[in-house]
């Protein structure tokens, strides 16, 4: 780039419309996007080499390439519960529980033989691993809560999606989160095996009929009513993508990842 070129070099934008905004002969070496909207975005002779995209995918085209379905088949094949997770009777969803399971189970094996300290690290300023567990509580929590009709159903230890504002200021007072609560992973796991336990128990007994009953969903859900497998449907996306991330992460401690080092 010329040398009277602006530098604007570790710019945080947030809440910024740039819409249809364009970017010619401009360096984002590095660049952080969290919680961005690009759909519609229009790329030509950029590089993506060593780029890493976590996001939605759906329609979206590389070299003329649909990718989704190609990512879609690979994450499935990783991931034998994502094939369920959208499944409309009982056996499927139990299926995809009980797969779900057997992959959390060998992460807990996996995390369990690296070093000491490992499941509270965190890459790139995401959740740790024990953090991670404490979120799937909290979506347990949250819509199996739902479901059943519970006034209080949130546990103190559970962390909510803290990227946006109203979760965090909900915690204490609405949810009865505590927001500074540090239990040992020890309780952690204890914690999150109860909640597990309760979505196949309720999972063993649920028909057809149930499915299609409605509840109200959880607090942020402005009184909707919801039927009780589109609350399952999210309690199964939290279960699978989270897992697909804290894989991820733990992949890239292992690996040593400069986002470790980073993030410490």
């Amino acid at each position: 780039m010329p040398e009277d070129s602006t530098d604007m070099r570790g710019t945080e934008f947030v809440h910024t419309d740039l819409t249809e905004a364009r970017f010619r002969k401009v360096h984002l070496n590095g660049a952080q996007f969290r919680m961005v909207d690009l759909s519609g975005v229009l790329m030509r002779d950029v590089s993506l080499s060593g780029a890493a995209i976590d996001a939605e995918i759906d329609g979206l085209h590389i070299n003329g390439v649909e990718v989704a379905p190609l990512i879609e088949a690979e994450l499935a094949r990783r991931e034998p519960a994502r094939a369920l997770r959208r499944s409309t009777d009982p056996a499927g969803l139990q299926a995809a529980w009980a797969a779900l399971e057997r992959s959390w189970a060998a992460s807990y094996d996996r995390v369990a033989a690296m070093p000491a300290g490992t499941v509270d690290v965190s890459v790139a300023q995401e959740w740790s691993f024990a953090q991670t567990l404490r979120h799937l509580v909290f979506a347990t929590d949250a819509w199996l809560g739902a479901i059943l009709g519970e006034d209080r159903p949130f546990h103190p230890w559970g962390v909510p999606f803290s990227d946006l504002p109203e979760f965090v200021e909900q915690g204490p007072a609405v949810l009865g989160i505590d927001m500074d609560a540090a239990p040992s992973y020890p309780e952690v796991l204890a914690l999150r095996a109860d909640r597990v336990a309760r979505v196949r128990g309720f999972l063993a007994g649920v028909d057809p009929a149930r499915l299609a009953q409605e509840c109200a969903g959880p607090v942020w859900e402005g009184g909707a009513r919801l039927s009780v497998l589109r609350c399952l449907w999210v309690i199964l996306n939290e279960e699978c993508e989270h897992h697909r991330f804290a894989e991820r992460d733990l992949d890239l401690i292992e690996a040593g990842s400069p986002l470790v080092a980073a993030a410490r």
